[in-house]
């Protein structure tokens, strides 16, 4: 039987120091890795193969580390891959425009290579977790498990896998308000890294990639609870979308 490959990691860094250190350290660990020192390369990197995770600098040359995110949640080939930005910009609104344009976590620098491993052991768990079979409908909008697809008034809908994993686990318990941590351990897992607030900005993007023109806000927010899927068609008392 064949030997199961390493999971690879795309290191963009300009740093050299820095991008040395992360591939002795994930190597160590048993990954494969390949760098990149500014934005074009990364993609071409990418293009030549699709890594299993990526290690992405916000401030690099060619293309920021930002718009590399943007461009590689765009195409359909690289939108699921799990990306963690790395920055030295550590201040909260940068962690959240961060996480909005795509990135599954964010790590500012410096930080601890012990902490940052263990965050990509628990996001590569995530994303290889085996694919469900099957549907989940509610509403106008349908969730293809196996496909990884959404559909809404007959127009297929983007998501990132952590958008993706939400909306499912949403979906499937409809009507039921989870707080942040009850978020936090179904869809990132018991052994995060993830402050609570980031679920909020994963919620913003969730209903700016599902709510069309016209739609209904689907996804409630429950002051002082939390959120959920809201099955019916109208919105109960104390729930009201933001």
């Amino acid at each position: 039987m064949a030997a199961k490959s390493r999971p690879h990691v795309l290191i963009v860094e300009d740093e050299e120091n820095l991008a040395m250190m992360l591939r002795y350290n994930l190597e160590r660990e048993g990954y494969s890795t390949s760098e990149a020192h500014d934005g074009q390369r990364a993609l071409e990197a990418v293009d030549a193969r699709i890594p299993d995770l990526i290690l992405l600098d916000w401030m690099i040359p060619s293309i920021s580390g930002i718009e590399v995110c943007r461009i590689l949640r765009h195409r359909p080939k690289t939108r699921s891959i799990p990306i963690i930005m790395l920055s030295a910009k550590g201040e909260e609104a940068d962690k959240v425009r961060g996480l909005q344009t795509g990135a599954d976590d964010y790590v500012a620098k410096p930080f601890g290579i012990n902490e940052l491993l263990a965050r990509i052991r628990s996001l590569l768990r995530r994303t290889s977790v085996p694919v469900e079979k099957g549907s989940v409908e509610g509403g106008d909008l349908v969730i293809d498990l196996s496909a990884h697809r959404v559909i809404r008034n007959g127009r297929s809908i983007h998501l990132g896998p952590t958008e993706f994993r939400m909306l499912s686990f949403l979906m499937s318990n409809p009507n039921r308000v989870f707080n942040r941590n009850e978020l936090l351990n179904a869809v990132w897992g018991l052994d995060i890294f993830v402050e609570p607030r980031t679920v909020d900005v994963h919620i913003r993007r969730l209903r700016k990639a599902i709510n069309g023109v016209g739609e209904k806000d689907v996804v409630r927010t429950v002051r002082g609870a939390g959120y959920s899927f809201d099955a019916g068609d109208a919105v109960g008392e104390g729930v009201v979308p933001v």
